[in-house]
């Protein structure tokens, strides 16, 4: 594999023939350089004007490699042919080096270039690339490389500290100008400013250097330096470092050349430095899979219109109500602090009420709103700032937050934001961690990035507070008041979503936009009177686990389950209505002409739902086949004729007036060979973590990690229950629900 290397462009702020002077101190040996040993000349020539000086030497190298690669390669020094160009007229000089020793193994070819800042003429610019292809090297090919590798990193900036050694030396002799080439006299005129044809420039600065010279004449005295490119399509080292921040050579190396590629093949809009550099750290500056990472990010934000989030998107007024999370703002590193109450937050009440997409672009719209803070911070506080900190308050947390479709919707939403805005976190401060948080992050940490989650501090109760906690990172006069601080923060408090401002499908998202998912974790349905609402499961072994999670929002319905060998025909019927324009989200399966108990067989006795109820549960399927969830209306029961209808009759047969009930419903099937191993990963997760809660969560028991794993076992994991550890537990080890038929019973919250 070849090896290559390209250089920023680094700006010495002296006119070149002063730079010049100072490169030719070089040679013929350069104590400065311990493993250039020396140099002979070659070639030289002039051309007949002066303006152009050839010179080619040897150059005589010490490589540290060891004694014994040395010995089987046969060799103590290793020679390189170098050729230096330098035309006085246009103020350049071009460079060109390549390996004499093994010129038959190892091919080793360098180019640098010295030239006049395109901004500013009494500065010179320098540029360098290499190359390094190892073909064989009796077996130890990899070793070489490295040993080449190393060697040339670590003398890449020594060459310009020399430069500023041998410039400073000269105005310590009081050379601190040299003037420029200037055309010979014609026809025997004589030109006193201008060096006599036939004498090189290089000897200038010790036979005519101007000394004494004022200040306007001197490096010293140029203008400021700007933090700027010399040119547009190229990157200034002051300016990596100003706005980047210290890098290595082969860092700047991987940054030059991936921004080269993407100006050259990339017809959009080319990312700022700093997002391309974020990718290149993602990924350990490989940049064969920092290329195809940031290619697939750019295509998905052209896709969706990211670019475009901060002026288009508008948050509804119920994130700005409900969303526990806002910028508050900086830490003591100058990065922008974000604050987020998650403890706080109704999240299955935000998906429920806004749906994944509006979440997903909010924090989208979070995460662009950083990057540029970020280069504000950058700004403001003269160094570079290229991500921020996230202080998560957990106070809160509860087994409501481990609800499975919020859980899934957060994953996939990390699962973005990883892809596309990588190292953008510089540390994440988790205070009051309660003791459900080891079962979350069991359950979250294997989707986020390992450098990521490097940068988390947990704290549990108040070990946030006092030397060691918040004030480590977070000066005292920024931390929010209800952390003990004296700074009043503007964070929402958040709070339940009202069930009234759950959307159906009959009430969609903001469409303005193109839309970032195209599936949703919810879907809605009308169940009308004489026409129920059914969908099917295909399960093609026993033993998977069919999962379920659904709303009530108007009416009153019979949840079943049935099973049938037989596959229902899909089919939209009318039902006993004066209009069926309303049944346009109602699916019927079971045909009138099946028999219950010959064609389908009932799996879980019907259960009445009633209007504002959230339902979760849990089948586990002993035969492979068809199984039908089913929601119809629920009407009075027959009575007799010397019994009083019952009050619930009553009431649900005025709900029965309205001819529809509306419901939001989710379900997923877990297959035995997925589901069995993610239990088994989890409670041997849960059981590692015993040791490290003790010291996260201030000495939870590992018996309570149990009961919390019961908790999840049944009630998450299966059916995504809201109940808390202690009932959860009371559940699953209920002998008659936990056998009868296989099934996981059913929980219900109300007003939760």
């Amino acid at each position: 594999m070849v090896q290559k290397y390209q250089s920023p462009v680094r700006v010495y702020k002296y006119p070149f023939e002063l730079v010049m002077a100072a490169y030719e101190k070089r040679f013929p040996t350069c104590p400065e350089i311990p493993v250039f040993l020396g140099s002979e000349i070659l070639h030289e020539s002039r051309s007949d004007d002066g303006a152009i000086h050839i010179i080619e030497r040897s150059c005589k190298l010490n490589v540290d490699a060891p004694r014994l690669l040395k010995k089987i390669a046969g060799v103590e020094y290793v020679f390189f042919i170098q050729k230096n160009t330098v035309n006085w007229k246009e103020r350049t000089l071009r460079i060109e080096a390549h390996n004499e020793t093994f010129a038959n193994r190892v091919v080793v070819l360098e180019t640098c270039s010295y030239s006049v800042h395109p901004e500013n003429e009494e500065w010179t610019c320098f540029e360098q690339s290499a190359s390094l292809d190892i073909k064989s090297f009796f077996g130890f090919e990899s070793t070489v490389e490295k040993i080449a590798m190393k060697q040339y990193t670590s003398n890449i900036k020594r060459g310009k500290e020399v430069i500023e050694h041998y410039l400073k030396e000269l105005i310590s002799q009081g050379i601190t100008f040299i003037p420029r080439w200037t055309p010979p006299p014609v026809c025997g005129q004589k030109d006193e400013g201008a060096p006599a044809v036939g004498h090189d420039a290089d000897d200038l600065p010790l036979e005519s250097g101007t000394r004494g010279t004022t200040k306007e004449q001197t490096g010293s005295s140029c203008p400021p330096a700007e933090a700027v490119s010399p040119d547009a399509d190229k990157l200034d080292a002051d300016y990596i470092e100003r706005y980047l921040g210290q890098l290595t050579p082969m860092q700047e190396s991987c940054l030059i050349r991936l921004r080269q590629w993407l100006q050259e093949t990339h017809k959009g809009k080319i990312p700022k430095d700093e997002h391309i550099l974020r990718f290149l750290r993602a990924r350990d500056f490989n940049i064969d899979k920092a290329r195809e990472m940031l290619c697939q990010s750019l295509s998905w934000r052209k896709q969706y219109q990211v670019d475009y989030i901060l002026q288009s998107w508008r948050p509804p007024a119920l994130l700005d109500e409900y969303y526990t999370g806002g910028w508050h703002y900086q830490d003591k590193d100058g990065r922008p602090l974000y604050i987020l109450r998650l403890g706080q937050m109704d999240t299955k009440g935000l998906v429920k009420a806004l749906g994944e997409e509006s979440l997903l672009r909010h924090v989208l719209s979070i995460n662009e709103e950083g990057q540029k803070r970020c280069e504000e911070n950058t700004n403001i506080f003269g160094r570079p700032i290229t991500s921020w900190t996230c202080l998560v308050d957990l106070e809160g947390l509860n087994m409501r937050h481990l609800w499975r479709p919020g859980v899934k919707a957060l994953l996939r939403i990390i699962e973005v934001v990883e892809d596309n805005y990588p190292e953008t976190l510089g540390r994440l401060l988790i205070v009051r961690a309660p003791r459900v948080f080891p079962v979350l992050w069991t359950l979250v940490s294997p989707f986020i990035n390992e450098n990521t989650r490097q940068k988390f501090l947990i704290y549990s109760g108040n070990n946030y507070q006092g030397p060691g906690g918040l004030v480590d990172y977070v000066d005292k006069d920024v931390i929010p008041d209800f952390l003990g601080g004296d700074c009043m923060c503007t964070v929402p408090e958040g709070g339940l979503v009202p069930k009234s401002l759950y959307q159906t499908e009959e009430e969609p998202e903001n469409s303005d936009h193109i839309r970032l998912w195209t599936e949703t974790i919810y879907h809605s349905a009308s169940v009308l009177k004489g026409a129920p609402h059914e969908i099917v499961v295909e399960i093609l072994e026993g033993e998977s686990v069919i999962t379920w999670d659904f709303d009530i929002l108007k009416g009153d319905v019979v949840f079943s389950l049935f099973h049938s060998k037989r596959a229902p025909e899909t089919s939209h019927k009318e039902a006993t209505l004066p209009s069926t324009s309303a049944a346009g989200d109602n699916m019927q399966l079971i045909d009138k002409t099946w028999v219950l108990g010959v064609d389908y067989s009932r799996m879980e006795s019907p259960l009445v739902c009633r209007e504002g109820e959230s339902i979760q549960g849990s089948h586990v399927t002993r035969w492979p086949g068809f199984y039908i969830l089913q929601w119809k209306m629920h009407g009075p029961l027959p009575c007799s004729g010397t019994s009083l209808p019952r009050v619930d009759d009553v009431l649900a047969s005025l709900q029965v007036s309205s001819h529809k009930c509306k419901l939001i419903y989710y379900y997923e099937v877990l297959a035995s060979k997925d589901f069995r191993p993610w239990l088994d990963t989890l409670k041997l997760g849960l059981s590692c973590l015993a040791g490290w809660s003790s010291r996260v969560s201030s000495g939870i028991a590992f018996a309570e990690l149990c009961c919390i794993w019961n908790a999840l076992e049944f009630s998450f994991l299966l059916r995504g229950s809201e109940c808390s550890p202690t009932e959860a537990s009371a559940v699953s080890h209920s002998p008659n629900n936990c056998k009868k038929q296989g099934m996981i019973p059913v929980t219900r919250k109300k007003d939760i």
